[in-house]
């Protein structure tokens, strides 16, 4: 039996920690290509060119800025190569959300394997800490998740600026975080490989099961933070759930349900407007009904998705009158033999699944209502 863990090479995470990022970058490089989209430029791009030209070792003008589109398509990626090519740049930074980090890691793949530096401006998932991407067509919906062979070589998270963002990006990112103990707990029970290559160990477990209770006990104050543009210790908490436990839970600690369910939700259109993670929270919902939950671990998951506004039935993700069509096309996508539904247990079917999207509506929709489950549940 193989366990195996896979990380990003450093962590850093404070508040005003952009300023140390010419210091730490110097160890990997001396030009880097940013991707980052032009919105980001304008929020982040002069503190992270200055922080850059504050170190005497590296040359002037080693920032060369990418101007990233929105979609982490193969085109985006190629295009990103290219420009990196083209400036001679010899390391690839990626600043902004999940899109526009998995650009910067696939581009720095296809170059063989350039440095690769992580800067989130918010904490709506968990890739940053990752050593996957996801790629997507034009039109948003999923073509492939690939392995980009090793984890970044820093990940750098300046909290001030996580707590500018808006606060429906971080409970995007504590709905992803949330999947991460579910999933890592059922890919433990059924014995399967995760992402990184074996077994769930004990402590990957360990550190999806904190992150976790971080998000329970946290969530809701780190929320009221960033609504008020502010960094507390319970934001510092979430932060560090949602971005490096989760990163690592998930890869180490392995996927189950919960994240093919999303996968599946983004080929409907009156989803795509939804974020990943909230996708994540209702697909999280249904690993539970699909693992015959009881009433005590449901209830504590539908009380903490109303406390931090996140999907709990199809109507909150968009679909107010889905078909049953729509539905079996999600069923369809979970039950692909590549997703990772099959570490749940290999024996569900594509009935199990349709049966247990209607009832977490349903499940959903009761709690919305009553702020209870039904008494024959």
């Amino acid at each position: 039996m193989i366990y195996s863990i896979q990380a990003p090479g450093a962590y850093l995470q404070g508040e005003d920690v952009l300023d140390q990022l010419g210091v730490r970058a110097s160890a990997w490089g001396t030009r880097f290509l940013v991707v980052c989209s032009p919105n980001n430029q304008k929020r982040i791009g002069k503190r992270l060119e200055d922080s850059l030209t504050s170190v005497p070792d590296l040359p002037n003008g080693q920032a060369v800025f990418f101007d990233f589109q929105g979609e982490c398509s193969w085109a985006e990626v190629n295009r990103a190569a290219a420009a990196c090519r083209e400036a001679g740049c010899d390391g690839i930074i990626g600043a902004g959300g999940g899109k526009a980090i998995d650009t910067a890691k696939t581009a720095a793949k296809t170059l063989g394997g350039l440095p690769v530096i992580i800067v989130p401006t918010v904490a709506s998932n968990d890739a940053p800490c990752s050593g996957i991407a996801d790629l997507y067509y034009e039109d948003g919906t999923l073509a492939e998740t690939i392995s980009i062979g090793r984890n970044p070589n820093l990940v750098l998270v300046d909290t001030g600026i996580i707590a500018r963002a808006p606060a429906r990006l971080l409970a995007s990112g504590i709905g992803d975080a949330l999947a991460t103990y579910y999933e890592a707990r059922a890919t433990w029970r059924s014995g399967a490989d995760t992402l990184a290559g074996g077994r769930c160990s004990n402590t990957a477990l360990m550190m999806s099961r904190l992150c976790y209770d971080i998000l329970l006990r946290d969530g809701l104050a780190a929320l009221r933070a960033v609504e008020a543009q502010s960094v507390n210790q319970a934001l510092e908490h979430v932060v560090e759930a949602t971005i490096y436990l989760s990163g690592v839970g998930f890869e180490s600690g392995g996927l189950a349900a919960a994240h093919p369910i999303c996968d599946g939700l983004t080929l409907l259109p009156a989803v795509r407007g939804m974020y990943h993670g909230e996708k994540v929270a209702f697909g999280t919902l249904t690993q539970l009904v699909l693992e015959r939950a009881g009433a005590g671990e449901l209830c504590t998951v539908l009380s903490f998705l109303s406390k931090v506004k996140l999907p709990m039935c199809f109507a909150d993700l968009g679909l107010l009158h889905p078909t049953q069509e729509e539905l079996r096309k999600v069923v369809q996508e979970v039950c692909a033999p590549y997703q990772f539904t099959k570490n749940l247990s290999p024996d569900i079917t594509p009935d199990d699944v349709y049966a247990a999207l209607l009832q977490a509506d349903a499940l959903g929709r009761q709690f919305q209502q009553h702020g209870c489950l039904p008494a024959e549940l």
